[in-house]
């Protein structure tokens, strides 16, 4: 709707373009930045609020040329060079008369700024804007709010031909899915036949185009107050609708960006510095893009194929149908695949499909589009469901209360909707020997089913063998094998970890039988996924999600030390897979070898316990059972030695010794120090609580130190957790509740 409010065009252009630069810190001709995992200066604007430069993603060696939030404890992104991939450790910024030069390692040019003027400084001013200044000193030489990404801010005005890209996802930073163009007097909202840059129909339009050129739209504001806005032609305003009043607040810092979902989002926060600052949403358009973002003809959908969007106010959120799994794990709007082959690939027309195959329903969801045939009308549902069951192309019936459609894979469009849908899954367990004739295996192959009676992938010795390059990059090595790099077709190309395990020897076997049969039925947001197995001749070999960042270990104990609010984050994350583990899933399991090696992280920072291997289950009713010594040196509780019944209490020993190395950062066993008491972070740990020396353990850690109630517990905790008599040491759902403070611990003395 318009607003009266009226302000003459070229007043407000003159409010903002050219705000004071208070007192700016300029960065002189020569200046120079680069980008290292050591140390990352940047030029930050005088208030501290915004920052220029090099910006880490997730402790990795690659870098985007960015703009950030510089007080926010996630350094929220707000600007980005338009390079085509972020960059690698050595690149180099440079400020020259000529403008800015990106450089990579080798030293060639992968972006630049070249005014058309002399440049004399660059500025990172406290509205967000980077800019460089000329010998005209009236107006900007360059500036990157001529040039926004996702995101616009306060004093920036985005003006007719002006667009908006979102990232891939939230952790992608590559062009998204969708654009937002503010075109002929409308701003619109566009979803993109990605990869291409071709753009589908509009999604959303604010309806600003006009005959009447005095009543069209004509920039985009958003003003210093915070307000978001469209300026018609005749000086009045255009409010979007759900959009809320904004009372002006300096103390908020406020951000428009088209998130990665495809919604245009307005976002306030708080300009504290308590460490706990978050976003929260004040407008946002459309109002549902779950229902708004249909396109009959072509594209997916907001959530991608195969994946039902349900909507929750501003939020949305991207649901896989009943046997399905997100294409990439940690892109819950990328799309889902199916878990088993293709209907008619594994039946072939043979047999009862009843034996194959079940429905699952799904209330109140529906996929409009792409019916290949209708059936009815029908008085029942049941007609509906047994119809697309006895059809092997059939993927999903959809049923009206009179009408059946039927649909194949893949499925775009998916949303809640007055609809019955019917979802054929395959049945629980697969038979591996069904899915081999098929692929022309022998039964030969086969030497114990009980490894299969999971719903994993089953790749062949070839597939890997191409998906590695011949096992040419290898991530890393252990007792059982080797784990490299790779690239399979899962659905669309994604990258893995495919673990080799040792032909012929009986351990490998072991491990690997362990492994498919412990992590295969699991599935929890702390724990490696593992996404299929060869199981071929001599040949055994996992498949797992490829982790991005690395282990626990490489982030621990590199420089610089991580964050100790990071660090919190990570150990809970362990602890509540921990929990899963032990308490939560079908068939209990005791890991048997917690360790920061066996700890990966995500491409989210999250934490994922891997390497199954020597990990053992219990039977139902069962707390307790007999195995061999396994583990790791300094990690392994005492009871192993004394040939005594394990339970899941040697987790939560070397749970409590790892708890320990998060705190401090440091190996729990190490000759580095010249105190010998130092040796051994359990006793040592130990030490400093007793003496009241916290301080030593987390030296010239202000964070930690300023959070020392939570230091001071969490060095309880740990020590609870490697107490000698098993039945001493708590439950891992007692420690988790403990790290979070909902449990008084108590005190070791």
């Amino acid at each position: 709707m318009a607003s009266s409010s009226a302000i003459p065009p070229l007043l407000l252009l003159s409010l903002f373009p050219f705000l004071p630069l208070n007192a700016a810190s300029n960065v002189t001709l020569g200046s120079s930045l680069s980008a290292t995992s050591d140390n990352n200066p940047s030029w930050v604007s005088p208030s501290g609020d915004f920052a220029f430069g090099f910006r880490q993603l997730n402790n990795t060696d690659i870098f985007l040329l960015a703009i950030w939030y510089a007080q926010l404890p996630d350094r929220t992104i707000l600007w980005q060079a338009s390079t085509t991939s972020p960059v690698q450790a050595g690149s180099n910024i440079e400020l020259t008369a000529s403008g800015l030069s990106l450089t990579d390692p080798n030293g060639l040019t992968i972006w630049s700024v070249q005014p058309n003027s002399t440049v004399s400084y660059g500025t990172m001013l406290d509205t967000g804007n980077f800019i460089l200044s000329g010998t005209n000193t009236d107006v900007y030489a360059w500036q990157s709010f001529d040039y926004p990404t996702d995101t616009i801010l306060p004093t920036q005005i985005l003006p007719l031909g002006g667009m908006l890209y979102s990232k891939l996802s939230a952790t992608n930073y590559t062009k998204g899915r969708f654009e937002l163009h503010f075109t002929n007097g409308d701003l619109q909202l566009n979803p993109i036949a990605w990869p291409t840059e071709h753009p589908y129909t509009n999604y959303y339009n604010s309806g600003t185009a006009s005959p009447n050129s005095s009543r069209s739209g004509f920039q985009l504001v958003f003003n210093q107050s915070g307000e978001v806005y469209i300026l018609l032609e005749d000086g009045s305003n255009f409010q979007f609708i759900n959009w809320q009043s904004i009372l002006p607040n300096s103390n908020n810092y406020y951000r428009a960006t088209l998130d990665f979902d495809g919604v245009f989002r307005e976002y306030a926060c708080a300009k504290s510095s308590d460490g706990n600052q978050s976003w929260s949403v004040v407008g946002y358009i459309p109002k549902n893009i779950c229902a708004d973002l249909i396109n009959k003809d072509y594209g997916s959908g907001a959530c991608g194929y195969n994946s039902y969007c349900v909507a929750n106010g501003a939020s949305i959120r991207c649901n896989c149908l009943p046997g399905f799994s997100y294409i990439d794990p940690n892109n819950e709007n990328g799309g889902c695949a199916p878990d088993f082959p293709p209907n008619c690939e594994v039946d072939n027309g043979i047999g009862n499909p009843e034996d194959v195959y079940e429905l699952k329903e799904l209330q109140n969801i529906n996929f409009p589009f792409g019916d290949y045939d209708m059936l009815g009308p029908y008085n029942s549902t049941v007609q509906c469901g047994q119809a697309c069951l006895q059809d092997c192309n059939c993927a999903v019936s959809i049923f009206n209360g009179e009408y059946c459609w039927k649909k194949r894979l893949p499925m775009s469009n998916g949303r809640q909707e007055a609809a019955l849908a019917f979802v054929k899954v395959m049945k629980g367990v697969i038979s591996l020997m069904v899915f081999s004739r098929r692929q022309r295996k022998s039964r030969k192959d086969i030497n114990d089913s009980s490894v299969f009676e999971t719903n994993l992938h089953v790749f062949t010795f070839e597939e890997l063998k191409k998906a590695t390059e011949e096992f040419k990059e290898e991530l890393g090595r252990g007792s059982f094998g080797i784990v490299y790099k790779g690239v399979v077709k899962y659905g669309s190309k994604i990258q893995v970890a495919v673990k080799k395990l040792d032909k012929l020897s009986q351990g490998g076997e072991k491990e690997f039988k362990a492994e498919v049969t412990a992590i295969g039925r699991t599935h929890h947001k702390n724990l490696v996924q593992l996404l299929g197995y060869c199981y071929e001749g001599p040949h055994r070999i996992l498949v797992y999600e490829f982790m991005s960042n690395g282990s626990l270990a490489n982030f621990l104990f590199g420089i610089p030390r991580p964050d100790w609010y990071q660090r919190v984050q990570v150990a809970l994350g362990i602890a509540r897979g921990l929990v899963y583990l032990h308490e939560e899933c079908t068939t209990p399991i005791i890991h048997c070898d917690i360790k920061p090696q066996n700890i990966l992280i995500d491409k989210l920072f999250i934490p994922r316990i891997s390497d199954f291997g020597l990990a053992k289950s219990l039977e139902l009713n069962q707390t307790r059972t007999h195995t061999g010594i396994r583990g790791t040196r300094g990690y392994i509780a005492p009871e192993w030695f004394r040939n005594v019944p394990v339970t899941v209490k040697v987790d939560v020993y070397s749970f409590g010794v790892m708890l320990l190395e998060i705190i401090c950062c440091r190996k729990s066993v190490t000759q580095e120090f010249e105190h010998e008491e130092r040796a051994i972070l359990t006793d040592w740990a130990y030490d400093c609580f007793r003496e009241g020396t916290l301080d030593a353990l987390v030296e010239n850690d202000d964070a930690a130190m300023n959070d020392i109630e939570t230091l001071r517990g969490w060095v309880m905790t740990a020590i609870c957790c490697v107490q000698e008599d098993p039945l001493q040491r708590p439950a891992m759902s007692t420690v988790l509740r403990m790290l979070e403070g909902h449990v008084e611990v108590p005190s070791p003395i």
